[in-house]
């Protein structure tokens, strides 16, 4: 029995980094899909009521919501590895930086090759501030995640009040530049990389503006979390998960209703969304794990779970796609679909992943990228392990 329920804690792990697969697919493939978004513009061909309801419905349910589960999971599974090392008497140290270095080499194809940005390089690089930080007391992380966010506050409520975005923000400069963009994502293999390489910079900008100071504030939070094995320790009646979900859904709808209802580039609504979507994050959260421990909840854990498990495979698998799919490489689609025809592309791209990851691990313990990446951690020739007959 007890290794029955350690079998289900491992796949909450590995179900809630599968339902963060789905989330951020749903908005990197905008990216893709569209040469409007990265110039942070609306396609004007794509301007009816049903194309903003869907732009509207992800800004408030999954925009800044996803990367902080995920990041949140890195931190969580951070920790466990660095536990698990030290009960086999490994040296974790180089072992991790190994793993970081491969994974900085994955980030940076990924981003050349397959889709505008990337989150698995700057995964590695403020990984390594995670290594540095793995024996600070759990309040001592506590204290800087929140130092983080108060800094993000500050400095967007001082944006807020004094930049005109406006200024930087020129609809007509946008939307020129969006179509070059989707030409570019149009052509050759070459003009795509080339775009993608354009790219870095504006990208690099939101890294060093938001998204790297929240990853690391979430990477902080995972450890500790991992420390206390929080999320070894759930029951879906458990009256703080529904604490959780009051406090959660109340702060964290409303601040997307702030950020979908302001507009492109508006500071304002930039800043609520960064201060409250950790609550709609900690919400989902709370509401999957209640669910995959109710009744009839465990056939949703043992459907995402294997999803989860070969998350790194998922995640380029993903960015494979989607370049197939919208750029010249394939089939050319960029600029071509709706809003709406983009969200059902990106699910039924989960719903393949998710029948391929029950296949593949049906045989493999570990998913293809897994595997290689594991090789590198342990300085190792790559092998997946077929399961056991």
């Amino acid at each position: 029995m007890g290794q029955v329920l350690e079998r289900a804690r491992i796949q909450d792990v590995d179900a809630l980094r599968g339902f963060a697969l789905l989330g951020i697919l749903v908005v990197n493939i905008t990216f893709a899909a569209s040469g409007y978004p990265i110039h942070v513009a609306e396609d004007p061909a794509y301007g009816s009521w049903l194309d903003h309801s869907v732009r509207w419905l992800s800004s408030v349910f999954v925009d800044m919501k996803f990367y902080l589960l995920f990041s949140f999971l890195f931190g969580y599974s951070f920790q466990l590895q660095m536990q698990a090392a030290q009960r086999a008497g490994a040296a974790f140290r180089p072992r991790m930086l190994r793993r970081l270095g491969g994974l900085f080499v994955l980030g940076v194809l990924h981003g050349v090759f397959l889709i505008t940005g990337d989150i698995l390089s700057v995964y590695a690089i403020i990984g390594l501030l995670l290594v540095a930080m793995r024996r600070v007391k759990d309040r001592t992380a506590l204290l800087v995640a929140g130092a983080i966010y108060a800094y993000l506050f500050i400095t967007l409520a001082v944006a807020a009040l004094f930049l005109d975005t406006s200024a930087v923000l020129d609809p007509t400069t946008a939307v020129t530049a969006a179509q070059g963009t989707a030409a570019n994502l149009a052509g050759s293999f070459s003009d795509v990389i080339g775009e993608h390489i354009r790219a870095l910079p504006t990208y690099g900008l939101s890294l060093l503006t938001v998204q790297g100071p929240t990853t690391l504030a979430a990477f902080l939070v995972g450890m500790v979390a991992g420390r206390r094995r929080l999320l070894q320790n759930v029951e879906g009646s458990d009256a703080l998960l529904r604490l959780i979900q009051l406090v959660g859904f109340a702060i964290g709808i409303t601040g997307g209703l702030v950020y979908a209802s302001g507009g492109n580039g508006d500071t304002r609504s930039v800043l609520m969304s960064v201060m409250t979507a950790p609550f709609l994050t900690a919400a989902y959260v709370a509401s999957l794990l209640r669910i995959m421990h109710s009744d009839r909840g465990e056939d949703v854990r043992r459907l995402l779970a294997p999803a989860g498990r070969m998350a790194l495979s998922n995640y380029l698998g993903q960015s494979l796609a989607t370049l197939l799919i919208f750029t010249g490489v394939g089939f050319g689609l960029v600029g071509q679909v709706s809003p709406l025809e983009t969200l059902g592309f990106a699910v039924g791209i989960f719903v393949l992943q998710v029948m391929l990851s029950h296949a593949w691990l049906s045989s493999f313990r570990y998913g293809p990228v897994e595997g290689v990446l594991r090789a590198v951690t342990n300085a190792t020739a790559p092998s997946w392990r077929t399961q056991a007959a």
